[in-house]
């Protein structure tokens, strides 16, 4: 039973620290829409995703007003399209369609899983719907991608690794006049999860019920504001302090799954813990560094501060629902995150220190903004790097990196909402082509077998 008065404490934290709900996001499997004629399939998915999800965005909105809680987006996700679209060999970008069509018409934000899982290699489907991602990222518009090319227990696709390298630059070139923004609704994976509420990397996995309730909570400002009351504390009390943090957070995430669970009839399945920054002034993960004790983010020093925020957030988090999953710890997406942007625009936040960052922060290297000139195989090569960091820790890491398009270092992208406004960021200009083009499978790491 859920004591509402943890939900009250929070209403300070509501109305001054951007404290909200990031998402409520219903997966659906799209399993039983299968079929051999490719409009036949489209017609039944569409009519799924419309039944299932039609009074999501109402009871969502309705436990908004009844609670308080700021719900900020409305999501769904569905089962890999390469999985649904594989047995009638038709053209994927159709379903992409679709999903734009159903996702428009019952009100959601996004929708996600215009994926593929190629950890271990292809399937014919899985290449038909990745070579389809740049035009049907730039036809609509709310649809989401993603491509799972490595994991710890397969080790590294490297021929996946290398397309999508080329699948990025041709994303972002395909939306050019719209400040690359296909390239942000892409995401590239190590150790997918499948039951993950963020975009763009959600998706509904196989192993999931047909139709689940994921939530993703968020709360940097929050978090902030609590260390800053114990300004003489030492690092052990900082960790304690965002681990009862976390705790409110996270109580607050497990009545809306709770109440949208009930309300829509439909089963509970987790609540991601994860801090996802926005924009807006105050609710930034790098705030909650700098509070720690850093100057700035991306200063020596940063990794070890993003590791006590990480870890204590999912330790005060876990206790407060009973169901935890997706991702679940501190993002770093740059553009989306208002103290990262200053911190990579002044140039003490580096891509090779983000990368740092990531072997001890929920996913990777999130929403980085790269020269429009970068090459394909430079792109993956940075893949390949992200992708081992999670590979030999046994973790999620992922790539979302848009090539600003006719723009380099000094110059920016603006997404607008949640996503942000992006500075160019300098790279390496040193050649990893011949080890891109090696192409194989990295082999999995040691502590793979554990069977």
């Amino acid at each position: 039973m859920l004591n509402t008065k943890d939900i009250l404490e929070t209403i300070s934290m509501i109305q001054e620290e951007h404290l909200d709900i990031r998402t409520v996001t219903m997966g659906i499997s799209l399993m039983d829409c299968i079929s051999d004629d490719i409009h036949r399939c489209c017609s039944r998915v569409y009519d799924k995703i419309a039944r299932k999800a039609q009074n999501l965005v109402e009871v969502c909105n309705t436990i908004e007003a009844e609670y308080g809680i700021p719900i900020i987006h409305k999501r769904v996700s569905v089962t890999p399209i390469s999985l649904i679209c594989a047995a009638s060999k038709g053209d994927p970008v159709l379903l992409a369609k679709v999903l734009e069509r159903v996702s428009g018409e019952i009100g959601v934000n996004f929708i996600g899983g215009y994926s593929a899982l190629v950890h271990k290699g292809f399937t014919p489907g899985d290449e038909a719907l990745i070579k389809s991602i740049p035009e049907a990222l730039a036809t609509t518009t709310r649809v989401c991608s993603s491509v799972n090319i490595g994991s710890t227990k397969a080790g590294i696709n490297m021929d996946a690794v290398g397309m999508m390298g080329k699948i990025i630059k041709k994303t972002a070139l395909a939306t050019k006049d719209n400040d690359c923004i296909g390239a942000a609704k892409l995401v590239v994976f190590c150790n997918a999860p499948e039951d993950n509420p963020f975009m763009a990397g959600a998706f509904h996995g196989v192993g999931e019920a047909d139709t689940v309730i994921n939530v993703g909570v968020s709360g940097p400002g929050v978090v902030r504001s609590a260390i800053a009351k114990i300004p003489e504390g030492n690092i052990t009390d900082v960790a304690d302090m965002i681990k009862r943090t976390a705790f409110k957070i996270t109580r607050m995430g497990q009545l809306v799954a709770h109440e949208a669970s009930k309300r829509l009839d439909v089963p509970f399945g987790i609540v991601d813990l994860s801090l996802a920054p926005t924009p807006a002034i105050g609710d930034s993960v790098a705030h909650i560094l700098e509070e720690i004790g850093l100057e700035q983010c991306g200063t020596h020093g940063t990794t070890a501060a993003l590791a006590i925020l990480n870890d204590a957030v999912k330790k005060g988090g876990v206790m407060a629902t009973s169901h935890v999953g997706g991702l679940s710890g501190a993002f770093i997406p740059v553009s989306e995150d208002s103290g990262m942007i200053d911190a990579a625009g002044c140039g003490c936040l580096t891509i090779e220190k983000l990368e740092a960052m990531t072997a001890v922060c929920s996913v990777g290297l999130d929403m980085i903004v790269v020269p429009g000139d970068t090459h394909e195989d430079t792109i993956s090569a940075i893949i390949a790097d992200e992708a081992a960091i999670g590979m030999v820790n046994s973790k999620t890491t992922a790539v979302r990196i848009i090539p600003a398009i006719g723009k380099g270092v000094g110059e920016s992208l603006s997404f607008g909402g949640l996503l942000g406004e992006g500075p160019v960021m300098a790279l390496n200009t040193k050649s990893s082509s011949k080890f891109i083009s090696r192409g194989g499978r990295i082999p999995a790491p040691l502590q793979s077998l554990k069977n």
